[in-house]
């Protein structure tokens, strides 16, 4: 009996890399092409080492994009309510969580980063979300919101910035005790 695959073929092996930036969303669906317009302006500003990831997918399309790397960069949209279309919300994975039971119907972010590491399977250790505040992801074909044209280099400079530190080496710390 044969093995069952989701692929046509197997996947293509990755290079292994220190950070990704895993930018999603569907760039026909008005604001939530955020993540197509972010991940084609970082070409050509990423420390060595890391990579971009475009996604349109969610839930467990999502899984192979978060493995194999110990630091993740995810920038999406978001429509929370609590500011005006364009701002952008970095958080870390820490301060997330997720609805307060499993859902059969939905599998988020979280729940495939969990589900990953459930499975022991090589998931970043260090997560930050750069979340923009949207609003219209659903009009096909429609223009995303200018403010969030606006904040897609503000997004750019951001995950820069992130990568950045996450490049430099980690301080050492002075211990006076034995000396």
């Amino acid at each position: 009996m044969g093995r069952l695959s989701m692929y046509a073929s197997p996947p293509e092996p990755r290079e292994r890399v220190a950070a990704r930036v895993l930018c999603l969303g569907n760039p026909l669906l008005a604001d939530d092409a955020l993540g197509a317009e972010v991940a084609g302006a970082l070409a050509g500003r990423l420390p060595p080492g890391t990579e971009v990831v475009q996604n349109e997918l969610t839930g467990f399309g999502l899984l192979d994009d978060l493995l194999e790397v110990p630091r993740l960069v995810v920038v999406d949209t978001v429509r929370t309510g609590t500011g005006p279309p364009g701002t952008v919300h970095l958080i870390r994975e820490d301060d997330l969580r997720s609805a307060p039971g499993p859902s059969p119907h939905y599998v988020g972010l979280l729940e495939m980063l969990h589900l990953a590491r459930t499975l022991g399977l090589p998931a970043p250790q260090e997560v930050v979300v750069l979340a923009v505040e949207a609003s219209d992801c659903t009009t096909i074909g429609g223009a995303m919101h200018p403010a969030l044209q606006e904040a897609v280099s503000l997004v750019v400079e951001l995950v820069v910035g992130i990568l950045q530190d996450w490049a430099q080496p980690a301080p050492v710390s002075r211990c006076t005790s034995w000396l």
